[in-house]
């Protein structure tokens, strides 16, 4: 789409963009939701693409992904062997609803920072107990746990002219064996619930993950497999309101492909299913 109210793109921003952020600009990376629809406040586009920032740096440490890391690259990387969860990236990209043209220019940053409830760079990323390094147009940094960036539908923390730089996964997640449900109205439609449960070696502790079903991420953590019945109370305890309503489930739909896919996640964990 044309976005008629656009009267420049700054295609070469300074190595820390920012300093001279103003009302109407937005950041463009793989621009695929910006392109999407009308942006009536929009006035300025300052390309990230051009920083040349290292998609995807795995180390000791865990896997960096730089926030221009587009979704193809992430597809396409190998994790190490010793990286249980790392088949979890690909499940991720291909529960994007989007095409291979789509993949080929959206980003990891992009659809964490569009935060919607289906977006699955954000249940990877929340799974896997990531950090997210924002920056601000003042020089700061801050670093937030993945958990609290998304506040509700389409809603997240970042300040004006912040950005998200990069996103950390710790190597001891990414060594965790996992077990993940998702559900969707049609084979390649939208995830009406995506869960993640992860399981530290040598343990029998549970990390719960909730998303698309719910309007914000939701981790729930035991340090033991819970029965049946302590799990769903667990899923019971989410607030009625941070349940999502939209044409792929109701509150009361979603709740209940929870509570029954978690239940079938807690027994393969227990049964010692896929890692």
């Amino acid at each position: 789409m044309d976005l008629n109210t656009i009267t420049e793109v700054v295609r070469r921003p300074p190595d820390r963009p920012g300093p001279d952020w103003q009302e109407g600009d937005a950041w463009l990376a793989g621009g695929t939701f910006l392109f999407s629809t009308e942006q009536p406040d929009l006035r300025r586009l300052i390309d990230l693409t051009s920083l040349g920032w290292d998609p995807l740096v795995p180390g000791d440490a865990g896997l960096e992904i730089g926030a221009t890391c587009t979704v193809r690259d992430l597809y396409a990387f190998e994790p190490p062997r010793d990286w249980t969860a790392g088949p979890l990236l690909a499940t991720a990209c291909e529960a994007f609803l989007s095409s291979f043209k789509v993949w080929n220019a959206a980003t990891v940053g992009g659809n964490i920072c569009l935060s919607l409830p289906a977006g699955p760079m954000i249940t990877l990323t929340v799974a896997l107990e990531a950090g997210y390094e924002l920056w601000a147009p003042d020089g700061s940094t801050r670093v937030v746990d993945a958990l609290d960036f998304v506040t509700g539908n389409n809603r997240n923390i970042l300040g004006p002219g912040e950005l998200l730089r990069r996103i950390r996964i710790p190597a001891s997640a990414l060594r965790k064996r996992t077990v993940h449900r998702r559900f969707t109205l049609t084979r390649l439609g939208r995830s009406t619930v995506f869960l993640v449960g992860t399981q530290t070696p040598g343990t029998d502790d549970l990390l719960l993950t909730v998303t698309a079903g719910t309007t914000r991420p939701v981790r729930i953590a035991f340090d033991s497999v819970p029965d049946a019945r302590t799990l769903q109370h667990g899923i019971d305890v989410i607030p009625a309101d941070v349940w999502f309503a939209d044409p792929n489930g109701t509150p009361d739909h979603r709740r209940h492909l929870t509570k029954h896919f978690t239940e079938e996640i807690r027994r393969e964990l227990v049964a010692g299913g896929p890692a």
